[in-house]
């Protein structure tokens, strides 16, 4: 699939905004504690991923009823569904400039990824959380997400590569009082 850009400058990829908030104390303070431990950028994304992916539980899977949408609180209270984990990873990515964009999938109801910028490619990563039956791996080497699309099922991957979160996700988080009424209305297609 090709994978396309909903703008042409990349430095949309590296900005700021409500949810990707990577200028706030608690994301700098994220990415400077892992860039510590990485030898490059490439060491960085993948401990970032793996950060993401592994300290913070996906909120449906340990029955936590908060729902996150902004990176800064994703990472204070260590919860979020899938939309927020990736805009988390994407504030991280974005905290050490890499080109981070946020990507979308559909199987029932649309599921939130992200896409990194390495050596003039984007490569999807799925920062979900891993869990029996699922086993998403950071890797620029051919994906490795958490769901693979079956089109025969009207299950799709958007080829769209977003420099904001898409209004449908944002919308649905932001109007969520628990992760309950979240589920009831999670979109099912962008």
């Amino acid at each position: 699939m090709e994978l396309i850009q909903n703008t042409t400058d990349l430095s949309a990829y590296l900005a700021a905004d409500e949810a990707i908030d990577h200028h706030h104390p608690r994301v700098r303070d994220t990415a400077a504690h892992l860039a510590a431990q990485a030898e490059d950028s490439y060491g960085y994304a993948r401990l970032a991923f793996e950060f993401v992916r592994d300290t913070i539980p996906h909120s449906q899977d340990s029955g936590d009823p908060r729902v996150t949408w902004r990176a800064s609180d994703v990472l204070e209270q260590g919860t979020g569904i899938c939309y927020a984990k990736a805009h988390a990873l994407a504030a991280l990515l974005r905290a050490e400039d890499i080109p981070t964009a946020l990507c979308y999938q559909r199987f029932d109801v649309v599921h939130g990824l992200v896409a990194v910028r390495f050596n003039g490619a984007w490569h999807r990563q799925d920062p979900r959380g891993n869990k029996p039956g699922v086993d998403a791996q950071f890797s620029l080497d051919g994906e490795r997400l958490a769901f693979v699309c079956d089109p025969e099922s009207n299950q799709m991957d958007y080829p769209v590569l977003y420099a904001e979160p898409h209004p449908t996700v944002l919308s649905v988080l932001r109007a969520a009082p628990d992760r309950p009424y979240l589920w009831k209305t999670l979109p099912p297609a962008l």
